[in-house]
């Protein structure tokens, strides 16, 4: 099961490709479908330059594109709780078709944001699928995660340089994935990743783009990669990014104008963020005790607010009090139940 496990990620896996400024992909700003809503607008096309964008495939009939390149349900239509939750569509355009998947809109709102998954207090490796899975059958609202290249370029978990004894950036993928973890784990690749989010529609993912130690051309390949993945898998709807590199964030938003990107560092000032589009803070929990207005400042310039690693209910009662966005934690348990009591 391991060797083919390994085997199929190596026949279906994207080879990375260098992606220029030029090379931006044609997206939609929004991947969700409300629920019980006739004709709901989802979201429109953003494409560079005056491309004409026609609905080429929709097997499922429920969807058109109007004449400002906004997907919508039909008129009459809606979808309902007993609804399937994704719905592929192929869009043409004059640079060839592109396919996208429309996702029923049941996800969780609940700020929780299981720090490498929910491993600790889980027979579960951090960055494992087995964690992974934990964070969805709790009910947070998303799962962090890190990824790094491989020395073959292939895009793989692990949030230290090194893991299982192998420095990750020198050690081809198939190596790495060899390597045991917690609970008959393997470290996994973001094609894992993305295939087991993508199985249900209430927790989502934030991927941490780790800045490379051989260089910052290196760290643009992580997040070139990394944005071609998300995109040949279709998982838009469930994926963020974050990372401390800005340069790899900015390269995100660059190749993906509406992919959300938030910054980990504390370097920049809101104002530079902002002009940046860059969408929001990701702060370590010390910043929002050395600035209580932090929260409201940055919500002022339109950026929402994640803080890490909040792991005591002290932290989390100041936070939530705060009124900060989002939680990560290594204690996702502890968090849902502090919200739940104090806050429902």
């Amino acid at each position: 099961m391991r060797t083919l496990r390994i085997l199929l990620f190596l026949l279906i896996c994207v080879p990375y490709i260098s992606l220029s400024a030029s090379s931006r992909l044609v997206t939609l700003d929004k991947y969700i479908i409300p629920v019980n809503v006739k004709g709901a607008i989802i979201g429109k096309v953003v494409i560079e330059g005056n491309d004409k964008v026609t609905l080429e495939k929709d097997t499922s009939k429920l969807f058109l594109i109007d004449q400002s390149g906004y997907i919508k349900l039909k008129p009459t239509v809606a979808l309902s709780a007993s609804s399937p939750i994704k719905y592929e569509i192929i869009l043409k355009t004059g640079s060839g078709n592109k396919a996208f998947e429309l996702v029923k809109d049941e996800f969780i709102h609940n700020k929780v944001i299981a720090h490498r998954g929910a491993w600790k207090n889980h027979e579960a490796s951090q960055n494992s699928l087995s964690s992974l899975r934990k964070a969805i059958e709790l009910g947070c609202e998303a799962a962090e995660f890190d990824v790094w290249l491989s020395s073959d370029n292939k895009v793989v978990l692990s949030h230290d340089p090194t893991i299982g004894g192998k420095t990750v950036e020198d050690t081809p993928a198939k190596t790495l994935m060899e390597i045991p973890l917690k609970n008959g784990d393997f470290v996994p690749s973001l094609e894992e990743y993305l295939g087991c989010i993508k199985h249900q529609n209430k927790t989502r993912l934030v991927l941490e783009l780790k800045g490379s130690q051989k260089g910052k051309d290196r760290s643009l390949a992580l997040a070139d990669s990394a944005v071609q993945l998300v995109h040949r898998y279709k998982a838009q709807a469930w994926v963020d990014y974050i990372s401390f590199d800005y340069e790899a964030l900015l390269r995100v938003k660059e190749l993906d104008p509406t992919a959300v990107i938030s910054y980990l560092e504390t370097n920049k000032t809101l104002e530079e963020l902002s002009a940046d589009r860059v969408d929001g803070i990701d702060y370590h929990y010390s910043a929002f005790y050395n600035d209580e207005k932090l929260t409201d400042k940055a919500k002022k310039l339109g950026l929402t607010t994640n803080v890490w690693t909040v792991n005591t209910e002290e932290q989390m009662q100041y936070l939530l009090q705060q009124g900060v966005d989002y939680i990560t934690t290594d204690e996702p348990e502890l968090l849902l139940k502090f919200i739940e009591t104090h806050y429902k």
